[in-house]
């Protein structure tokens, strides 16, 4: 659609509109050059809107996104909200033209809708997010049966590079399956391991019956030019993550 937008590749109606925006293509400087559309980083705020106007110029966005105060919850947030920043993790609607959004910079981002289009969702998961069940609390939100579903996983921090430790290990994988989970782990020293978010987010939507799964291919950290990452950079910028209903 545009030069800052990562389409998402998914067999959804053609009036579902969805994708991650890209690092590149906005007026923000060092450290946060340059499509940045997080206020909360440090960057100033007159160019964070100015890159909001050229989001919703270039990709013809229906109504301004409905930006979510994130805070690695479970909250799910139900669409068009009072609030005016709502604290949630993730947000759905049933409605046309409402656009959800998350933004993330090597978190993982997750465009959800059904085969027929009737609802959409976006959803912030790290770590801890996923640990806790922000993406089972979504989808129970959504009026439709989990086999409906398709899923598109956004570009986050790639499983060859995301070092965590046992901490983030013992959490999933004393509480999982265990042989399922630490399919997800590769251990690189006595107490760390790489860690694989879109494997165990796969895991976690095959439990509650999705199937349908697409991207999930990309990597935040290892693809600079494309992305912000957090790890890689600490103070940065924040990628958008976007889904509406045409």
């Amino acid at each position: 659609m545009t030069m800052n937008w990562l389409q998402a590749d998914w067999p959804a109606p053609d009036f579902i509109k969805a994708g991650t925006t890209l690092r590149k293509g906005g007026m923000s400087l060092s450290p946060y050059d340059s499509f940045n559309l997080a206020t909360h980083v440090g960057d100033e705020l007159a160019v964070v809107k100015k890159n909001r106007a050229i989001l919703q110029q270039s990709l013809n966005v229906p109504n301004a996104p409905q930006w979510l105060e994130q805070t690695h919850s479970t909250q799910v947030i139900l669409l068009p909200s009072e609030e005016i920043i709502p604290k949630a993790d993730a947000a759905y609607t049933t409605e046309k033209k409402i656009v959800c959004a998350v933004m993330t910079a090597d978190c993982l981002p997750l465009l959800i809708t059904d085969r027929q289009g009737s609802c959409i969702a976006a959803v912030h998961a790290g770590w801890r997010g996923l640990y806790d069940g922000i993406i089972e609390a979504t989808i129970k939100k959504l009026p439709v049966a989990p086999e409906s579903l398709l899923i598109w996983l956004g570009p986050a921090i790639g499983a060859s590079v995301y070092e965590v430790g046992k901490e983030v290990y013992d959490a999933f994988t004393l509480s999982e399956d265990a042989d399922e989970a630490k399919r997800a782990f590769t251990s690189v020293s006595e107490e760390h391991w790489l860690f694989d978010i879109y494997h165990m987010a796969k895991l976690r939507l095959n439990k509650i019956g999705v199937k349908q799964i697409y991207g999930g291919d990309r990597c935040t950290l290892s693809e600079e030019e494309q992305f912000f990452s957090y790890r890689s950079d600490g103070v940065t910028g924040r990628m958008a993550s976007l889904i509406w209903i045409e």
